[in-house]
Protein backbone atom coordinates (compact mmCIF):
# COMPACT_ATOMS: atom_id res chain seq x y z
CA UNK A 1 0.00 0.00 0.00
CA UNK A 2 2.78 2.42 0.61
CA UNK A 3 4.17 2.02 -2.43
CA UNK A 4 1.21 2.10 -4.27
CA UNK A 5 0.43 5.77 -2.45
CA UNK A 6 4.19 6.63 -3.34
CA UNK A 7 3.47 6.19 -6.86
CA UNK A 8 0.58 7.98 -6.59
CA UNK A 9 2.02 10.95 -4.72
CA UNK A 10 4.60 10.94 -7.80
CA UNK A 11 2.13 10.99 -11.12
CA UNK A 12 0.24 13.60 -9.53
CA UNK A 13 3.11 15.60 -8.45
CA UNK A 14 4.20 15.24 -12.24
CA UNK A 15 1.27 15.80 -14.05
CA UNK A 16 0.93 19.04 -11.62
CA UNK A 17 4.45 20.73 -12.66
CA UNK A 18 4.01 19.48 -16.30
CA UNK A 19 0.14 21.69 -15.95
CA UNK A 20 2.07 25.03 -14.36
CA UNK A 21 5.18 24.69 -17.31
CA UNK A 22 2.47 24.85 -20.24
CA UNK A 23 0.21 27.67 -18.28
CA UNK A 24 3.62 29.70 -18.00
CA UNK A 25 4.55 29.04 -21.96
CA UNK A 26 0.87 30.14 -23.08
CA UNK A 27 0.99 33.80 -23.71
CA UNK A 28 -1.62 35.62 -21.24
CA UNK A 29 -4.42 37.68 -23.54
CA UNK A 30 -3.45 41.06 -24.19
CA UNK A 31 -6.62 43.55 -23.60
CA UNK A 32 -7.16 46.60 -25.12
CA UNK A 33 -5.86 49.18 -22.60
CA UNK A 34 -2.05 47.30 -22.93
CA UNK A 35 -2.47 47.39 -26.74
CA UNK A 36 -2.60 51.08 -26.31
CA UNK A 37 0.81 51.38 -24.74
CA UNK A 38 4.11 51.95 -26.65
CA UNK A 39 6.24 49.55 -26.70
CA UNK A 40 9.89 51.11 -25.46
CA UNK A 41 12.67 50.39 -28.47
CA UNK A 42 14.90 49.39 -25.33
CA UNK A 43 12.90 46.50 -25.22
CA UNK A 44 12.57 45.01 -28.76
CA UNK A 45 16.06 45.81 -30.28
CA UNK A 46 19.34 45.01 -28.19
CA UNK A 47 22.12 46.84 -27.52
CA UNK A 48 24.67 47.92 -30.04
CA UNK A 49 28.15 49.63 -29.85
CA UNK A 50 29.46 50.39 -32.87
CA UNK A 51 33.59 51.40 -33.15
CA UNK A 52 34.97 53.61 -36.51
CA UNK A 53 36.41 55.55 -38.06
CA UNK A 54 34.46 56.09 -41.42
CA UNK A 55 32.20 59.05 -41.45
CA UNK A 56 29.43 60.03 -43.44
CA UNK A 57 31.24 61.99 -46.15
CA UNK A 58 34.84 60.69 -45.50
CA UNK A 59 36.80 58.05 -47.10
CA UNK A 60 37.45 54.89 -44.87
CA UNK A 61 40.45 54.35 -42.41
CA UNK A 62 41.45 51.20 -40.80
CA UNK A 63 39.79 49.72 -37.69
CA UNK A 64 40.57 51.04 -34.42
CA UNK A 65 41.96 47.49 -33.53
CA UNK A 66 44.48 47.80 -36.62
CA UNK A 67 45.29 51.39 -35.45
CA UNK A 68 45.73 50.44 -31.55
CA UNK A 69 48.03 47.72 -32.68
CA UNK A 70 49.97 50.12 -34.72
CA UNK A 71 50.38 52.47 -31.66
CA UNK A 72 51.42 49.68 -29.26
CA UNK A 73 54.03 48.93 -31.56
CA UNK A 74 55.36 52.36 -32.16
CA UNK A 75 55.33 52.51 -28.55
CA UNK A 76 57.01 49.09 -27.71
CA UNK A 77 59.96 50.50 -30.41
CA UNK A 78 60.26 53.83 -29.94
CA UNK A 79 63.79 53.36 -27.91
CA UNK A 80 64.87 50.87 -30.95
CA UNK A 81 63.70 54.03 -33.38
CA UNK A 82 65.22 57.19 -30.86
CA UNK A 83 68.79 54.92 -31.19
CA UNK A 84 68.80 53.98 -34.38
CA UNK A 85 66.71 56.57 -36.46
CA UNK A 86 68.95 59.77 -34.68
CA UNK A 87 72.53 61.59 -34.00
CA UNK A 88 71.66 59.28 -30.36
CA UNK A 89 74.43 56.77 -31.66
CA UNK A 90 76.69 59.10 -32.61
CA UNK A 91 76.47 61.47 -29.44
CA UNK A 92 76.45 58.90 -26.83
CA UNK A 93 79.33 56.67 -28.55
CA UNK A 94 81.70 59.73 -28.41
CA UNK A 95 80.53 60.85 -25.20
CA UNK A 96 81.68 57.31 -23.80
CA UNK A 97 84.80 57.58 -25.74
CA UNK A 98 85.62 61.02 -23.92
CA UNK A 99 84.86 59.40 -20.41
CA UNK A 100 87.21 56.60 -20.98
CA UNK A 101 89.83 58.86 -22.67
CA UNK A 102 90.19 60.82 -19.83
CA UNK A 103 90.19 57.49 -17.29
CA UNK A 104 87.72 57.89 -15.30
CA UNK A 105 85.32 55.05 -16.36
CA UNK A 106 82.42 56.39 -13.42
CA UNK A 107 82.34 60.01 -14.06
CA UNK A 108 79.90 61.51 -15.35
CA UNK A 109 78.39 58.54 -14.92
CA UNK A 110 75.93 56.48 -17.52
CA UNK A 111 72.88 58.43 -16.74
CA UNK A 112 74.43 61.49 -17.37
CA UNK A 113 75.45 60.34 -20.73
CA UNK A 114 72.80 59.04 -22.01
CA UNK A 115 70.41 61.98 -20.71
CA UNK A 116 72.90 64.31 -22.20
CA UNK A 117 72.72 62.41 -25.22
CA UNK A 118 69.27 62.47 -25.67
CA UNK A 119 68.56 66.30 -25.07
CA UNK A 120 71.62 66.85 -27.28
CA UNK A 121 69.37 64.58 -29.80
CA UNK A 122 66.30 66.41 -29.18
CA UNK A 123 67.86 69.78 -29.68
CA UNK A 124 69.68 68.38 -33.10
CA UNK A 125 66.00 66.71 -34.77
CA UNK A 126 64.22 69.68 -33.29
CA UNK A 127 63.90 70.29 -37.09
CA UNK A 128 63.07 66.82 -38.47
CA UNK A 129 60.71 66.69 -35.60
CA UNK A 130 59.11 69.92 -36.34
CA UNK A 131 58.35 68.80 -40.03
CA UNK A 132 57.34 65.67 -39.18
CA UNK A 133 54.23 67.32 -36.78
CA UNK A 134 53.52 69.94 -39.66
CA UNK A 135 53.30 67.37 -42.57
CA UNK A 136 52.11 64.40 -40.74
CA UNK A 137 50.71 64.70 -37.40
CA UNK A 138 48.44 67.44 -37.28
CA UNK A 139 46.85 66.49 -40.76
CA UNK A 140 46.14 63.38 -39.28
CA UNK A 141 44.38 64.90 -36.13
CA UNK A 142 42.60 67.12 -38.83
CA UNK A 143 41.32 63.74 -40.19
CA UNK A 144 42.69 64.94 -43.69
CA UNK A 145 44.45 62.24 -44.46
CA UNK A 146 44.91 58.51 -43.19
CA UNK A 147 46.85 57.08 -41.05
CA UNK A 148 48.87 55.46 -43.89
CA UNK A 149 50.02 58.69 -45.88
CA UNK A 150 50.56 59.65 -42.31
CA UNK A 151 52.98 57.28 -41.55
CA UNK A 152 54.34 57.99 -44.88
CA UNK A 153 54.77 61.45 -45.35
CA UNK A 154 56.44 61.16 -41.49
CA UNK A 155 58.79 58.88 -42.69
CA UNK A 156 59.77 61.02 -44.94
CA UNK A 157 61.88 63.72 -43.12
CA UNK A 158 63.78 61.41 -41.22
CA UNK A 159 64.93 59.58 -44.58
CA UNK A 160 66.14 63.13 -45.65
CA UNK A 161 68.05 63.00 -42.36
CA UNK A 162 69.29 59.63 -42.47
CA UNK A 163 70.52 60.19 -46.23
CA UNK A 164 72.18 63.16 -45.37
CA UNK A 165 74.52 61.30 -42.79
CA UNK A 166 74.90 58.06 -44.68
CA UNK A 167 77.92 56.83 -46.69
CA UNK A 168 77.45 56.14 -50.11
CA UNK A 169 78.98 52.85 -49.98
CA UNK A 170 77.22 51.79 -46.87
CA UNK A 171 73.77 52.05 -49.07
CA UNK A 172 75.27 50.08 -51.84
CA UNK A 173 76.55 47.62 -49.37
CA UNK A 174 72.96 46.80 -48.46
CA UNK A 175 71.54 47.31 -51.88
CA UNK A 176 73.87 44.62 -52.60
CA UNK A 177 72.85 42.12 -50.03
CA UNK A 178 69.40 42.87 -50.41
CA UNK A 179 70.06 42.04 -54.79
CA UNK A 180 68.05 45.45 -55.54
CA UNK A 181 68.13 46.79 -58.65
CA UNK A 182 69.86 50.42 -59.41
CA UNK A 183 67.56 52.69 -57.28
CA UNK A 184 67.11 56.27 -56.90
CA UNK A 185 68.37 58.05 -53.83
CA UNK A 186 64.60 59.26 -53.49
CA UNK A 187 63.19 55.89 -53.58
CA UNK A 188 65.60 53.64 -51.48
CA UNK A 189 63.00 51.91 -48.81
CA UNK A 190 63.64 52.21 -44.94
CA UNK A 191 64.63 48.70 -44.78
CA UNK A 192 67.77 49.69 -46.86
CA UNK A 193 68.06 53.05 -45.30
CA UNK A 194 68.09 52.87 -41.32
CA UNK A 195 70.78 50.01 -41.47
CA UNK A 196 73.44 51.63 -43.77
CA UNK A 197 72.47 54.87 -41.24
CA UNK A 198 74.09 52.72 -38.37
CA UNK A 199 76.59 51.58 -39.63
CA UNK A 200 78.08 55.36 -41.02
CA UNK A 201 77.04 56.70 -37.33
CA UNK A 202 79.37 53.77 -35.79
CA UNK A 203 82.05 54.54 -38.46
CA UNK A 204 81.96 57.95 -37.65
CA UNK A 205 81.16 58.10 -33.96
CA UNK A 206 84.80 55.68 -33.82
CA UNK A 207 87.05 57.68 -36.17
CA UNK A 208 85.64 61.11 -33.65
CA UNK A 209 86.29 58.52 -30.65
CA UNK A 210 90.22 57.94 -32.18
CA UNK A 211 91.10 61.98 -32.29
CA UNK A 212 90.21 62.24 -28.96
CA UNK A 213 91.96 59.97 -27.97
CA UNK A 214 95.33 61.17 -29.08
CA UNK A 215 96.40 63.92 -26.82
CA UNK A 216 95.13 61.53 -23.65
CA UNK A 217 97.52 58.91 -25.43
CA UNK A 218 100.31 61.39 -25.79
CA UNK A 219 100.31 62.18 -22.14
CA UNK A 220 100.44 58.63 -20.83
CA UNK A 221 103.39 57.94 -22.68
CA UNK A 222 104.98 61.25 -21.76
CA UNK A 223 104.17 59.72 -17.90
CA UNK A 224 105.31 56.57 -18.80
CA UNK A 225 108.21 58.03 -20.05
CA UNK A 226 109.43 59.82 -16.90
CA UNK A 227 108.64 57.52 -14.12
CA UNK A 228 110.76 55.01 -16.23
CA UNK A 229 113.29 57.67 -16.72
CA UNK A 230 113.23 57.86 -12.36
CA UNK A 231 113.38 54.28 -11.79
CA UNK A 232 109.18 54.51 -10.15
CA UNK A 233 108.60 51.05 -11.92
CA UNK A 234 105.96 50.43 -9.38
CA UNK A 235 104.07 53.23 -9.70
CA UNK A 236 101.12 52.54 -11.99
CA UNK A 237 101.07 55.78 -14.78
CA UNK A 238 97.15 56.19 -15.03
CA UNK A 239 97.52 57.09 -11.31
CA UNK A 240 100.07 60.06 -11.93
CA UNK A 241 98.50 61.06 -15.73
CA UNK A 242 95.13 61.16 -14.44
CA UNK A 243 95.62 64.37 -12.95
CA UNK A 244 97.16 65.85 -15.67
CA UNK A 245 94.65 64.74 -18.36
CA UNK A 246 92.06 66.17 -16.22
CA UNK A 247 94.33 69.85 -16.32
CA UNK A 248 94.26 69.51 -19.77
CA UNK A 249 90.62 69.07 -20.70
CA UNK A 250 89.35 71.45 -18.40
CA UNK A 251 91.93 74.71 -19.20
CA UNK A 252 90.68 73.38 -23.33
CA UNK A 253 87.16 73.76 -22.29
CA UNK A 254 86.65 70.18 -23.12
CA UNK A 255 82.65 69.63 -23.23
CA UNK A 256 82.26 72.68 -25.17
CA UNK A 257 84.93 71.36 -27.49
CA UNK A 258 83.27 67.74 -27.39
CA UNK A 259 79.78 68.88 -28.01
CA UNK A 260 80.18 71.67 -29.98
CA UNK A 261 82.34 69.23 -32.64
CA UNK A 262 79.40 66.25 -32.37
CA UNK A 263 77.16 69.31 -33.06
CA UNK A 264 79.00 70.60 -36.13
CA UNK A 265 79.25 67.22 -37.44
CA UNK A 266 75.76 66.36 -38.43
CA UNK A 267 76.11 69.79 -40.88
CA UNK A 268 71.81 70.57 -40.42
Amino acid sequence: MKRLYLLFVCVVGVCFFQAAGFAQAEPAPVTGAEMALPVPPAASTPLRLNIGLEGSAGTGDVSVAIQLVVVMTLLTLAPSMIVLMTSFTRIVIVLGFVRTAIGVPSAPSNQIIVGLSLFLTMFLMGPVFERVNNEALQPYLAKQVTSSEALDKATTPLKEFMLKQTRTRDLEFFLELGRFPPTKVSDLPIRVVVPAFVISELQTAFQMGFLLFLPFLVIDFLVSSVLMALGMMMMPPSIVSLPFKLLLFVLVDGWHLVVKSLVESFHI
